[in-house]
């Protein structure tokens, strides 16, 4: 107030013509006349500052009105300042593009798929697979195969063609997931609530989709093929082997369970309660029932950590199983004078079981390997060398407590 004040003197006293005649009139009477203009452009930038910061103290404490204001013009001018307020909110679409990818990224699966029945917009970028491979890797990435993403590809091809005979395609996201994945974490808001977002939806989800395969593996409805280690929950007469399974997820329990391939005439074993540290992706594509191609059988050398397919009887599928590569009788072991890896026969040796079982040691030829074996002692197959410190690691976690006989 004191700077406006004295500014507005100034100005009306020395802006106007000064009450002297012309001849009396001194040259600093037109020096004050531009300091006043001077005041004048500086009080204007100061008001319009000042201004800007009444509005928003005004707009943060509409309590401080004048309480002498007439209640008429007091109610007038707070729903001025909720206008002034409200036109000054902003939602999440209004952010940069990055910032909302930046936020997305952070969301955990069940807050990302809730945010598809929030609007249009955020539905079309919440179902992106940009934001939904990476939690498919994370969570299971260790555990899906090229095999899986097949079976995936072979199960919404289906689902399409048993759609479109029955009732056409499916319409809106909630009604295509309502008829797989019914769980409470994945149901949009209810109609009562949401029609008009209903209404405006696009005409259907894509089944192809990442966020959409990640839902029907959270769901348990899709089983999928794997790996078990240690089959019929550590079975004396499976330890140190993985067997192909089919998988279906217990999202409440977090485990899976199992359907094994059937045994000859035995039926379809099925296993409950596997955990994750149970199961892998197949290391190969080589389906249980047929013998894998083995490529590296030259560049075994004694300590190497191997696994060989081995089945019970030519009727029952592969199971792999953990062994090392040996010595040849004639070799000391000596690692200086070894010439085991010069040899046509490669010693594969199982330290789980004792010395003197039958299922001790077994021996492959690198240049005419093939399937080996009789009724009595199985049949061995393919065989295939671990060079991952990892896969060396989790066999070694799953070592029996006793030795086999």
């Amino acid at each position: 107030m004191l700077l406006f004040f004295i500014t507005c003197i100034t100005f009306f006293l020395f802006f106007n013509p000064l009450p002297l005649k012309p001849q009396q009139q001194q040259p600093w009477t037109s020096d004050l006349r531009l300091i006043s203009l001077v005041f004048c452009k500086q009080l204007l930038s100061v008001t319009s500052i000042s201004k800007f910061i009444a509005c928003r103290l005004f707009l943060g404490f509409p309590s401080q009105i004048p309480s002498r204001m007439p209640l008429m013009k007091k109610m007038a001018f707070t729903s001025r300042v909720e206008n002034v307020e409200d036109s000054q909110d902003s939602s999440l679409l209004d952010l940069p593009e990055l910032v909302l990818e930046c936020i997305l990224e952070r969301l955990p699966p069940s807050a990302l798929f809730q945010m598809a029945g929030v609007c249009r917009s955020l539905r079309d970028t919440s179902i992106s697979d940009y934001f939904w491979v990476r939690h498919m890797k994370q969570k299971w990435g260790r555990i899906i195969s090229k095999a899986a993403y097949k079976e995936w590809q072979w199960h919404i091809a289906s689902k399409q063609d048993i759609g479109s005979l029955k009732q056409g395609k499916h319409r809106g996201l909630k009604r295509f997931l309502s008829l797989n994945w019914s769980f409470s974490w994945m149901k949009l808001k209810g109609d009562a609530n949401n029609n008009n977002y209903s209404n405006n939806q696009p005409s259907s989800l894509p089944v192809d989709s990442v966020m959409t395969w990640y839902l029907a593996l959270e769901s348990g409805n899709f089983w999928f093929p794997a790996q078990v280690y240690n089959r019929e929950n550590g079975h004396v007469g499976f330890l140190l082997s993985c067997y192909d399974a089919e998988l279906s997820y217990d999202r409440h329990m977090d485990t899976f369970q199992a359907r094994y391939p059937p045994h000859g005439r035995r039926p379809t074993a099925i296993e409950n309660g596997i955990t994750w540290e149970r199961l892998r992706a197949p290391p190969t594509d080589t389906p249980c029932h047929d013998l894998h191609i083995s490529d590296c059988l030259n560049d075994l050398r004694p300590g190497d950590h191997i696994e060989i397919q081995w089945r019970r009887n030519r009727e029952f599928p592969y199971g792999w199983w953990y062994g090392v590569v040996g010595h040849l009788e004639s070799c000391d072991g000596d690692a200086h004078y070894c010439l085991c890896h010069n040899s046509d026969t490669v010693v594969l040796q199982f330290n789980q079981y004792m010395p003197g079982s039958r299922w001790r040691q077994t021996s492959v030829s690198r240049k005419n390997h093939r399937e080996e074996g009789n009724e009595a002692d199985g049949f061995y197959g393919g065989v295939r060398k671990i060079y991952s410190e990892t896969e060396i690691a989790t066999w070694k976690r799953l070592w029996p407590t006793q030795v086999l006989d």
